[in-house]
Order: C-alpha cells, then sequence, then structure tokens
C-alpha cells in the first residue's frame, strides 16, 4: 500500500492546485484570499508573458478569451520538466502537440504553428556550436561528407506554417507536406528555405550517416526513385548542396 504524502507534502500540492487552478481548487483555509490573488496573478503572468513573446502569430489568430484560456489550461493540464522560464516556450509546444486533446474551438494547425514559431525562437537563443575546424568549408560536397550546421533544422508540416498570418488561415491540410529548413547564420539572423522532398532527403541521409559522401547519398535517392540517370540526380543534387553551403546550412565537408 502506497503511504500518505507527508503533511507539508500535501500543503504544497494544494498550495500548488490553486494557483493553477483557482476555479476548481479552494484558497487553503489559513491563507488570506487577498495574498492568494497576488501569488495566482504573478504566476499567470509571469507564464503568460514568455508564451505570448514565444508566439506572436499564433496569439494573433486567436481571440483573446481562448488565447487566456489556453494559457491557463496549459498551467492546469501540463507538468513542465524544466524550471527554465526560457524553456516555458518548449514546455508549451509538447501541451498542444502532445498532452491536450483537440478541442473544437483550437486552430487545426495549433501545434504545427507553435512548433515552427518555437523553432525559430529556440534557433534565436541556442548556442554557438563548438569548434568546427575540422570542417573544409571549400570542400568536395560530391566527394567528401557535406557537414549541416548545428544551428539548421530540418522540419516538415501538414501545413504552410511559414506563409500563416491574420490574412492567411488555411482551412485544411495541404497535399503535400510542406518541407522547410529553419537556420540561424553567421550574423545570428533566423532564417527559412522552402525545400523539396529530394532536398529533405537529402539532407535526411546525410544526417543520418556521417561517413556518407554527397554523391552516395544522391545515388541512393536515384536509387529510391529508379531514375534511368542517376547521374542527372548527382548533378541535380550538387546544384542543392551548393546552393545550401551559401546560405550556410550546409558548412563544408569532414573528409575524415
Amino acid at each position: 500500500m502506497q503511504s500518505p504524502k507527508p503533511e507539508f507534502t500535501d500543503l504544497q500540492y494544494r498550495f500548488a492546485g490553486t494557483i493553477r487552478d483557482p476555479e476548481h481548487v479552494a484558497t487553503l483555509e489559513d491563507v488570506e484570499e487577498r495574498r492568494m490573488k497576488i501569488y495566482r496573478e504573478l504566476f499567470y503572468n509571469n507564464v503568460a508573458g514568455f508564451v505570448n513573446s514565444g508566439f506572436p502569430v499564433l496569439k494573433s489568430l486567436c481571440d483573446e478569451t481562448y488565447w487566456q484560456q489556453l494559457i491557463r489550461d496549459f498551467l492546469i493540464e501540463h507538468r513542465c520538466q524544466t524550471p527554465y522560464f526560457l524553456e516555458i516556450a518548449q514546455e508549451f509546444v509538447t501541451y498542444v502537440s502532445e498532452v491536450r486533446e483537440a478541442r473544437s474551438e483550437d486552430l487545426p494547425f495549433l501545434a504545427a504553428l507553435a512548433h515552427y514559431e518555437w523553432a525559430e525562437l529556440a534557433l534565436d537563443t541556442a548556442e554557438d556550436p563548438d569548434d568546427l575546424g575540422d570542417i573544409d568549408q571549400d570542400g568536395d560536397l560530391l566527394g567528401g561528407h557535406p557537414v549541416q550546421s548545428p544551428l539548421a533544422w530540418s522540419l516538415m508540416y501538414e501545413y504552410p506554417v511559414h506563409h500563416i498570418s491574420e490574412s492567411f488561415i488555411p482551412e485544411a491540410k495541404s497535399e503535400a507536406p510542406t518541407c522547410l529548413v529553419v537556420y540561424r547564420n553567421n550574423q545570428d539572423q533566423v532564417k527559412f528555405m522552402e525545400i523539396n522532398p529530394l532536398t529533405a532527403r537529402l539532407l535526411h541521409l546525410l544526417a543520418e550517416d556521417t561517413d556518407l559522401s554527397g554523391r552516395d547519398a544522391l545515388l541512393q535517392i536515384a536509387a529510391e526513385m529508379a531514375h534511368p540517370d542517376p547521374e542527372v540526380i548527382v548533378q541535380g543534387g550538387l546544384s542543392i548542396l551548393e546552393q545550401l553551403r551559401q546560405s550556410e546550412i550546409i558548412l563544408g565537408t569532414n573528409n575524415n
């Protein structure tokens, strides 16, 4: 049989409960309601501030009453795995994509747009990568292994999240997935590039096998496509790799 919680632990849970969900969890008997109200407002406003700043596009598409209730639902239903305020945005994405049960009032692309906005924020605040001195910036992209920047993320969505705004609100999923690379360049600018499925597959193969040369990755794609002339895919892929290098998505090659 599970032993009961110590009294002080029970008080902590009840205290946290009434801060998270004041509508359904009563204030502790020996705590003045006026003081409790201050705790509730400070807690909610702090979390809401980080969510508001992390998801400006999503917020702009939502009615204010709905948005406030969404944040309140987040506080009630989700249990954050980090104490750091800067990671609240990531916890919010986890909530809307993995915890929250879909509701009729939710935007159909709620989780997708939240993830895209989080990716921009996360890259903007990410630490610079470790020393990359062993990368040949001018290396042979076919003969060597093209190295993707740690600050370049290949993402795929069922909605064109990079176009969503108050003037463009998709009502249904796209016929084909939206493939994007969200990245931060040497000027610390966060940008995105829309890519086709072939480029997405190429980046995936190179990320999976750090010994794979650019040519071998493209030949594998040609085989998967059953292309009659694999060299056409290789030469087209080389142009793609060069474009990715110019955009600082590919940093160069690791020939070791």
